[in-house]
Parts: C-alpha cells; sequence; structure tokens
C-alpha cells in the first residue's frame, strides 16, 4: 500500500484514487454536494480554501487544500517509483 501526502499530514492510499480533480466546477460541486448526503466525504482541508477534490474507488470524496498539480504530481511520483520497482 502506497500513500500520499494531501495535506496536514493526512495521507490516501494512492492505489484507491481514481482522480485528482479542481472543485470548480457544477458537477464536481455537485458530486461533493452528494457525498456529503451519503457520508462518504473526507474533509481534510482543515478549515481551508478547497483546492483538489480526490475521488476513490470506494466512492469516497476526499477534499485537499493542495493545489490539484501538487497532489497529481505526488501521485504520480508514487507511480513511477513504483514502475521503477517492478521493472528491477
Amino acid at each position: 500500500m502506497r500513500l500520499i501526502n494531501i495535506g496536514f499530514g493526512n495521507m490516501v492510499n494512492a492505489e484507491r484514487v481514481i482522480a485528482v480533480v479542481s472543485p470548480e466546477s457544477a458537477p464536481i460541486k455537485r458530486i461533493i454536494r452528494e457525498a456529503e448526503d451519503k457520508g462518504n466525504l473526507i474533509n481534510a482541508t482543515y478549515g481551508r480554501r478547497t483546492r483538489a477534490v480526490i475521488v476513490t474507488d470506494s466512492d469516497h470524496i476526499v477534499l485537499s487544500a493542495l493545489q490539484t498539480e501538487t497532489v497529481a504530481s505526488r501521485l504520480g511520483a508514487e507511480i513511477n517509483e513504483e514502475a521503477v520497482k517492478n521493472d528491477e
């Protein structure tokens, strides 16, 4: 299991992440609202502005205060490290 830091010491399992998206569009806002209603929303922003929305394969939605690009690059680094280990 690979964990990625999504800010403030919070970690997400990199293997369960489906998408990292910006919270600005109306469909993403609707997904956040629906996840909150179902109890599947994890708010890891510590009261700061939401800048990235992480969608997992378990239908959980994780809100992060880090930029979308930052989370994606951390996720990409995990994937690249795993590919290198598999090649060895």
